[in-house]
């Protein structure tokens, strides 16, 4: 498998439980191998452009950002077509997302797709919405999810089954 792609991602490994299941169903992600997470910066860098000096300034910034205590609480929609928690707070994850943007900024998050940037954990996305109606309110169901993100994710891989591997970590700072 040769790795085209990188993501900085927050894991939430609190949600597995809540979500692991429908993920595993409904969001092509967790089939790749990326866990449950709300994305910091995607895409990244090329795989070949990961050397020791962007290491170092991912983990300066990770390391700026203090840890923090979040709840996802409610179940919201992008159209039809995405499930996802919304993150209360979510201006740590924008503030994340915005320092590394800023650092790297010929990455800008999604590809520039989107004006404004929304903190997310995705459920499931892009399949019938009866499905993606069930699982969301399953989800909700078990709500609310408290969790404290620890780390910054590096990951790298394809879009397929198992290819994505986490290639470095980054704490958060201490609170």
């Amino acid at each position: 498998m040769q790795a085209i792609e990188t993501a900085l991602i927050v894991p939430v490994p609190e949600a597995e439980d809540v979500v692991g299941a429908h993920r595993a169903r409904y969001d092509q992600a967790a089939r790749w191998g990326v866990p449950a997470h709300v994305t910091a910066l995607y895409p990244f860098v090329p795989p070949e452009a990961v050397t020791d000096e962007l290491l170092e300034a991912v983990r300066e910034i990770v390391a700026g950002t203090s840890r923090f205590e979040v709840e996802f609480a409610q179940v919201r929609w992008f159209g039809e077509q995405v499930a996802w928690l919304a993150p209360t707070p979510d201006q740590p994850f924008r503030a994340l997302t915005d320092a590394l943007w800023a650092r790297f900024p010929d990455f800008p998050p999604y590809r520039g797709e989107f004006t404004e940037v929304v903190p997310h954990l995705t459920i499931g996305h892009d399949v019938p919405v009866a499905d993606l109606t069930a699982a969301a309110e399953a989800v909700a169901a078990r709500l609310p999810l408290r969790a404290e993100p620890r780390e910054v994710l590096l990951m790298v891989g394809a879009p397929e089954p198992d290819a994505w591997r986490t290639v470095a970590r980054f704490a958060l700072g201490d609170a």
